[in-house]
């Protein structure tokens, strides 16, 4: 009867924590601080665990979606199907490598945001079980959040711009793109930074924020431009002709050939100068390629202007009397 007396008033409740402890027990503390012992304990337990056991189906998820096919027989990662991709007439080992690189940093974000939410969420949780309130403590977040947001918006402006670079698919390993101050073949891109490698050698680290415009020579197809000067006595015409018929030889042999895409096009008289008379020439080419080809086009269109008796064009050395 004494025993009964003592007993804690929570153990007379059916089916609670205290009553089943105190049944096993008998001890009326144990019984009083069972919620404590044995309920909330075990609830935390259960949010761990169930956060644990989330962030990793949902990591291996996105680990399988961002991997590349082991075949490589041209297929992309599943991440990347319903997003746009821009890269055409790359080469196959810089197109797994562009998509490996660009699957494998959307995969880290997406990590990121993951474990950012779900941890989070169990972190708040646990502390609800703890019995702290939460709303001074989403409010000093808050303030929080906002005073990091200012002191790192260049940060911030790095990654988002980055994210969106990658999803649009702007450009990628291997694209040559003119970044504004500096202007290279892409080696790398983070999201945070972009790595360019330029014509001399030069390494250049470029905040992805601070991109304003990038002009990308290598999407989709390029055109070869040369222009060719000749001397005011020259005959256009003919000049002209002849431009064609040596872009149409040159196109059609190797390797030139094979990075034409359309036929030469004499685009004719585009500028005069005081020294000189310019005619145009352009072909659409495969992107990257067109250096090549203007390279191929130049030499061979100088030999010819020379051996048909062009004269050359001479700089001004004094201005007119």
């Amino acid at each position: 009867m004494n025993a009964f007396l003592s007993q804690p008033e929570c153990a007379t409740e059916t089916g609670t924590w205290c009553a089943n402890v105190y049944r096993l027990t008998g001890n009326d503390w144990i019984a009083a601080s069972a919620d404590w012992l044995v309920a909330k304990p075990l609830k935390i337990l259960v949010v761990l665990v169930a956060a644990l056991v989330l962030r990793y189906l949902l990591h291996k998820l996105i680990n399988r979606v961002t991997r590349l096919p082991r075949e490589n027989n041209g297929r992309t990662p599943a991440l990347l199907r319903p997003l746009r991709e821009r890269a055409q007439g790359v080469p196959s080992n810089t197109l797994i490598e562009r998509r490996q690189q660009r699957a494998r940093t959307l995969g880290s974000v997406l990590r990121s945001i993951t474990s950012f939410v779900i941890c989070g969420i169990a972190g708040l949780q646990i502390l609800a079980e703890l019995g702290i309130n939460l709303g001074p403590l989403l409010a000093s977040a808050g303030v929080a959040g906002v005073a990091l947001g200012f002191g790192a918006q260049s940060l911030v402006q790095d990654f988002l711009s980055g994210l969106f670079m990658m999803v649009e698919d702007q450009y990628g390993v291997g694209d040559y793109v003119d970044g504004g101050e500096a202007e290279g073949t892409v080696e790398a891109v983070g999201m945070r930074v972009t790595t360019l490698r330029d014509i001399n050698g030069t390494v250049w680290y470029v905040r992805n924020g601070q991109i304003m415009r990038i002009g990308n020579y290598s999407q989709s197809f390029a055109v070869a431009v040369v222009d060719v000067p000749i001397a005011y006595n020259s005959d256009v015409e003919r000049a002209s002709e002849l431009l064609g018929t040596v872009a149409s030889q040159v196109t059609s042999e190797d390797p030139v050939r094979n990075e034409v895409m359309e036929p030469p096009e004499v685009l004719g008289v585009t500028a005069m100068t005081p020294e000189n008379i310019q005619l145009r020439l352009t072909v659409k080419v495969k992107p990257g390629s067109q250096w090549m080809v203007q390279r191929a086009l130049s030499g061979k269109i100088s030999t010819a202007l020379t051996e048909a008796g062009f004269e050359r064009p001479l700089p001004r050395l004094f201005g007119p009397h």
